[in-house]
Formats: C-alpha cells, sequence, structure tokens
C-alpha cells in the first residue's frame, strides 16, 4: 500500500492485524448483565479506552509509523488531532525513535496535550474556529520533509484501526455468539471503514452503524443523502473528539457501501452512558468514546440480537469525570 490514494481492504487489516500482535493491547469484549437488561438485548462492549494511550487510535498510528522507509525516519512525523490520534501517534513515534510533530487544538482538554508532551513529542496549538489544521501539519511537513499522519484519510491507518474489528470478531466466536449489529464512534470514520473492512469479509449479515452528537451527525446525514455533509459548526458538544467537519474522502468510499446509518445522541444521553460505563462495566470512557454506549442505551440500534459496542476512548478531563460520575 504505497499509494496513500489506495483503498484499503480486507487484506490490508489482516496484514496489520499481524503486524500488530504483541505489540497493540487485545483489549477486552466485556460483559454486563445490568446492561443485558438495560438494552434489552445482548450487548458486548469492546473496551478500547484500555488500550496503548487510552484509546484505539494506537492501532493506526502504529501500523502507518512501523511502514516507514529508512529514509523517511530521520524527518519524522507530522499529525493533527484534538487528542487521541495526537497520543497515538506521540506513542508510536517514540517506540520507533521516530521525531514527531501534532497540531493540536487551544481547546484540547489538558489530559490529552499532557500526553502527548509525555512522550516526547512537539505540539503547535492552532484554533478550531479560524484556522485550518489540515493546512498547518501540511506546510509542517513539507518545511520539514516530513511524513504526514493524518487521523484517517490514510489506508494504513484506516487498517490498523480495523485491527480492533478483526480482535471483536475473535472474541466473539470465544463467546460463541454472531453480532447482529455493531456501533462504533464516528469522528472522520477511519474506525468505522476498519471495522466496515472487518466484518464484510467475517461478519457479512451484521448490520454496522456510526454514532455521533446530535447536531455533528455529519456521517448520519451523508449516508442518508448518498454523498458527503458537513457540520455547520465545529464547537458546541462535549464529545471533542467526534467533531469533525465532514467524513473523509477515503473513509465514506468504503462507509457509504458498508455502513446502514448514522445515529445520534446528546450530551445528556452521553454522560448518562459514562456514568453507567463506570458504575457497571467499570471503565472510564471520555465523552466521545461513550457515544456509541449512549445511542445503545437509549436503544436506537435496530434489532434484539447481540450488540458489539465500541468504547473508544478514556482520556477524560478528570474534573469533568467527576462532576459527571456524582451527578
Amino acid at each position: 500500500m504505497n499509494n496513500q490514494q489506495t483503498v484499503p481492504d480486507f487484506t490490508d487489516v489482516k496484514a496489520a492485524h499481524a503486524r500488530l500482535k504483541g505489540r497493540v493491547v487485545r483489549t477486552p469484549l466485556l460483559r454486563c448483565a445490568a446492561l443485558d437488561a438495560a438494552v434489552g438485548r445482548p450487548v458486548f462492549v469492546k473496551a478500547e479506552c484500555l488500550q496503548t494511550t487510552g484509546s484505539f487510535k494506537y492501532r493506526g498510528a502504529s501500523n502507518r509509523i512501523m511502514q516507514l522507509a529508512e529514509h523517511e525516519r530521520a524527518a519524522g512525523v507530522v499529525a493533527y488531532s484534538s487528542g487521541n490520534h495526537a497520543q497515538g501517534v506521540a506513542a508510536a513515534a517514540a517506540e520507533a525513535g521516530v521525531p514527531a510533530l501534532i497540531v493540536m487544538p487551544k481547546d484540547v482538554p489538558a489530559v490529552k496535550s499532557d500526553g502527548v508532551k509525555a512522550r516526547g513529542a512537539q505540539i503547535v496549538y492552532y484554533d478550531r474556529i479560524s484556522e485550518n489544521r489540515e493546512e498547518i501539519a501540511a506546510r509542517i511537513a513539507k518545511d520539514r520533509g516530513a511524513v504526514l499522519v493524518p487521523p484517517y484519510e490514510d489506508p494504513m491507518v484506516i487498517a490498523g484501526q480495523g485491527t480492533a474489528g478483526m480482535e471483536c470478531a475473535e472474541q466473539c466466536q470465544e463467546f460463541g455468539v454472531e453480532p447482529e449489529a455493531l456501533i462504533v464512534n464516528a469522528g472522520g470514520g477511519g474506525l468505522t471503514a476498519g471495522i466496515a473492512l472487518a466484518c464484510e469479509a467475517l461478519y457479512p449479515d451484521a448490520k454496522l452503524y456510526t454514532a455521533e452528537p446530535d447536531g455533528f451527525d455529519d456521517h448520519k446525514r451523508s449516508f442518508a443523502v448518498g454523498q458527503k455533509q458537513r457540520n455547520t459548526k465545529l464547537s458546541g458538544s462535549v464529545c471533542d473528539a467526534l467533531l469533525t467537519p465532514e467524513p473523509g474522502d477515503l473513509t465514506f468510499a468504503i462507509n457509504k457501501r458498508l455502513v446502514s446509518a448514522g445515529l445520534s445522541a446528546s450530551d445528556d444521553d452521553v454522560f448518562a452512558a459514562m456514568r453507567f460505563a463506570f458504575r457497571h462495566l467499570k471503565i472510564v470512557l471520555e465523552p466521545g468514546g461513550a457515544m456509541a454506549l449512549a445511542i445503545a442505551l437509549k436503544g436506537l440500534v435496530p434489532g434484539n440480537g447481540p450488540l458489539c459496542v465500541l468504547a473508544t476512548g478514556g482520556n477524560v478531563d478528570p474534573a469533568l469525570f467527576a462532576r459527571v460520575i456524582t451527578a
């Protein structure tokens, strides 16, 4: 996969799965009687909040950086991210001995920027409202001769994220179940695309849904009309990890074919899901990482068969988390 515009397929996901074995955490697929009762169907939660750096993003970043050519390693990598991709790139780059610079919004939660700094990456901040992070990162990468590692518009990143779907399939087989549906938190759609490729091959009858905040449901609206739709605003939800302008070109090429529909819920629904996850599943979820669970708890996913929920991240501001779980 040398061409960055190449649409990845299941063989790329399988290759990433083999490449990342022993490097990424095989996160648990959690069961909980209280969750089954609340949703009214068997629910399996893939706890990617327990992944290295606290989110699934480490998978895609590692798969991309592990495939850098020798001449690319010295100049390093540049990425742009609201936090979780930033930490994934910083960690993967540090492990590979590769310099990393991350373009991050000024309003990013400190827990995420602190995680990037702790892993030795440089940060350049930008204004989410008035500046374009892609343009800033592309300019820096060009000036440095560095490789740009985008959060979702890269076939190797997508394939790496899809390894979460490979694991989920393996674990469902261990439980002796075939999922009727899966629901995945969607920002740019990279994880969704990777999961979709895995599901198409391993569970072709399963339905796949995206999870987004109300008012920032670009995937939901895009699927409904068959072409990409933009969000009219880029702030106003607590789910900072999911606030992207529109689906990616590369990710939407995959998702428009394989995703059944998009679903959305409110910030209040997310807070309720965060409380539920902490009290019953004993895991910490950030708001963007809890959206799929929130939608499941609201009963919005069609069907009554086994449902897989991707709990994608746990990098939440401690003060916010304390307010949420004590509400």
